[in-house]
This record gives structure tokens, sequence and C-alpha cells, in this order.
């Protein structure tokens, strides 16, 4: 039992005007770790170490000025959020700001920083490899306590993640993993099996299930697990359509952007001239980029595109009277920030986390997409570009 003179410090030292009280208080209120939490009486008295009845008085006492609430009966949470007692700082790599989709992500990101009031470092990757390593080699001189990688290459991860791991700093990799790093994004094969069988619907509805070729936009600097998604459009396409021959399946490396898909799928196009061709992009600049090459050449209808992200510059096309981009699978970049700042500093507080976090994922269309965006700028899609 303490007593109410001299009270100990968490470093050992002792001071006579504590109050053992408000020490005891200051332990249930501690012992949540968020607000989210719910507990009963008996999981805050074995926590804090004091009887239930001395637990009951502290909650009773502490409810009724706000502190505590019952969320369901013989359930306790805190009412409110706990100061941090460190200031984190955290640094965060952003992809570039040449598509919706990854500025959507910062922006996101700050929002989510500044509401937990963390010390954000932003630089921007700019899509290359080389800044990649520059923004890395800045982190470490600043001596961040995590960083948040938001870059594309393949190749360059390795050499990302040894930089980072030599200096102990931990590390989240976005979109695309990076050995040692926590994983958070899309989970790449499912969001693309989402998006093949819309496809394979939509041509069986239109085209009676005939189709000429599939065209897939890829982005092979990634590496293999992104390209995930690719596979799971064959293999959604596949599970309406029945057997599509690989010789049916045409790859060009569009590396994820729009002119270079379009220009890619253009001279694809001088050579050959299919009546029934499913696109699928391994992004939406890439699944846009294809569909105007089409576009271009008077085929429009003889296309069906889909593509991956829903973000801004597709949700501007699904709008498009009479567009062939059938729809694009959502992963909601807007809302990044919400998950990747706690699970940033759950990590700092080491808590346990999973080694892969996955966004949620949702088919896009032109029915729905008012719907998921009802707030999105009215902008003319020709003007992404």
């Amino acid at each position: 039992m303490r007593s109410t003179g001299e009270m100990p410090t968490k470093n050992g030292s002792t001071d006579r005007y504590y109050v053992d009280v408000v020490l005891r208080a200051c332990d249930v209120l501690e012992t949540f770790e968020s607000e989210a939490e719910s507990l009963c009486l008996s999981e805050i008295a074995q926590r804090v170490g004091l009887s239930r009845s001395t637990t009951y008085r502290l909650l009773v006492t502490l409810e009724s000025r706000g502190l505590i609430r019952r969320p369901k009966p013989l359930q306790y949470s805190r009412a409110f959020r706990l100061p941090r007692k460190r200031k984190y700082r955290i640094g965060y790599a952003a992809q570039s700001t040449e598509f919706a989709f990854s500025r959507e992500v910062t922006e996101s990101i700050i929002r989510a920083a500044r509401e937990e009031a963390v010390d954000l470092v932003v630089l921007d990757n700019k899509y290359s490899p080389r800044i990649a390593l520059r923004n890395v080699d800045a982190f470490i001189r600043e001596q961040l306590d995590l960083v948040m990688e938001f870059q594309t290459d393949g190749h360059v991860a390795p050499v990302v993640a040894s930089r980072l791991s030599q200096k102990g700093i931990p590390f989240i990799a976005i979109e695309i993993p990076h050995p040692g790093a926590t994983y958070y994004g899309a989970h790449n094969y499912e969001a693309g099996l989402l998006g093949g069988r819309c496809l394979g619907r939509w041509a069986k509805k239109q085209w009676g299930g005939r189709v000429d070729e599939i065209i897939l936009l890829d982005l092979a600097v990634a590496g293999s697990i992104p390209r995930a998604r690719l596979a799971g459009m064959i293999d959604g396409i596949r599970g309406v359509l029945g057997s599509v021959p690989e010789s049916a399946i045409t790859v060009l490396n569009g590396n994820g952007q729009f002119a270079r898909s379009l220009e890619l799928v253009r001279k694809h196009l001088r050579k050959s001239r299919p009546k029934r061709v499913l696109l699928g992009g391994i992004n939406d600049p890439s699944a846009i980029g294809a569909l105007r090459a089409f576009q271009e050449l008077g085929m429009e209808s003889c296309c069906a595109a889909m593509g991956q992200n829903a973000s801004l510059e597709a949700r501007a096309e699904l709008r498009t009277p009479g567009s062939r981009l059938i729809g694009s699978v959502a992963f909601f970049p807007e809302k990044y920030g919400e998950g990747l700042i706690p699970l940033a500093l759950d990590i700092l507080d080491r808590k346990i986390v999973p080694p892969a976090v996955y966004t949620k994922h949702k088919l896009i269309t032109a029915q729905n997409v008012d719907h998921y965006y009802p707030n999105d700028p009215s902008l003319d899609s020709g003007s992404l570009y």
C-alpha cells in the first residue's frame, strides 16, 4: 500500500507532493491503449494491480467527470485521447506528384499526421530510383524515428531496405514491398480478380463471351508482387469466360504511365486490328492511355478497359458518357493516412503489428461512382493528362 507522504516516480525517485489517489486514477486511465479499447472491471483491476472495489470507485469517479465512459454494460473505455509522451518524427517519401493516386495518398498522410501531432518530413521520389535513394539518405541524416517509403522500383527496394535497416530505422513500404518492411497497400491479386471478373461479365453480356485479345499494361520495374494484379485479372476473366489461350494475351510494359501506355498500344494497333479487345491496366493512367489509343483510331467500340486504384482521373473517365472504361478497383487512397499513421505509431510504441496490412477494395463503375465519391470536383477527363 502506498503512503500519502513520499510517492515513487517512474524513474525511481520520490516526491512528497505526489497524491496517491491521483496516481491511481492516472494508472486507470493509462491502462487503456486507446479510446476504442473496452475493458471489464476485472481486466482493469488486474492491469493496475488494485482490488476490484478500489478500481470500481475510481472508475465511478472518473466517469462522473467525463473521463471514463461505458460503451455497453459492464464495459469501460477512456473518453479522451491521452497526449503522447514523445513527439515522433516520421519521414514520408511520396511516389510522385504525377499521379492523382499518389497525390491523394500524400494529402491523406499529411492530414492524419497533423491530427496525431506527428512531426512529418515529406520528400518526393519523383518516380525516380535515383531520387528515392537520395531521399533515404536525407531521412537517415535527419535521424528520424520511422520512414514510410512509397517508391516504385523493385530493384531499388533492397537497397532502400538495407540502408534503413543498418541504421535501425523501422519502415513501412507503401504499395511496393521492400525486404524487412511492414507492407501497407493493395492485396494485388484480389484487386485484379475483382476487376477481371467485371470485364469477363461485360464481355459475356456485350460480345457473347467472344474475345479476340486481352492487352495488359504492366509496370515491370515494380516486380512480381504488384504484377499479381494482372494475374488476378486474367484469372477473373477466365473464371467467367472459360479458357483464354495464352496466345490471345499481350503484355505491354507501359511503366504505369499514361503517355507510355498510349504510345505502346498505338504501335500495337498499327500491326493488328482485333474486333473485341479487353484492356487491363496495372493502374488507371495505363488503362486510360490504352483506351485513348483505340479512340484515336476510331476503334473505341472494339474495346473495354479496367483500371486499378479508382483515382481521380478514372472517376472522371467513368463519368464520361459512352466511355469504354468499364470500371476501376478502388483502394481509397484518400484514407491511406488513417491507416498508415496509426500503424507507424504502433510500430514505434513497440506493439505487435502484422507483416502486411491490406487496404479494402471496391469495384467502382459509372453506376456507383457518385455514391462512393459524391464530392469529386467537376473535371474534364481529358484535362488530367
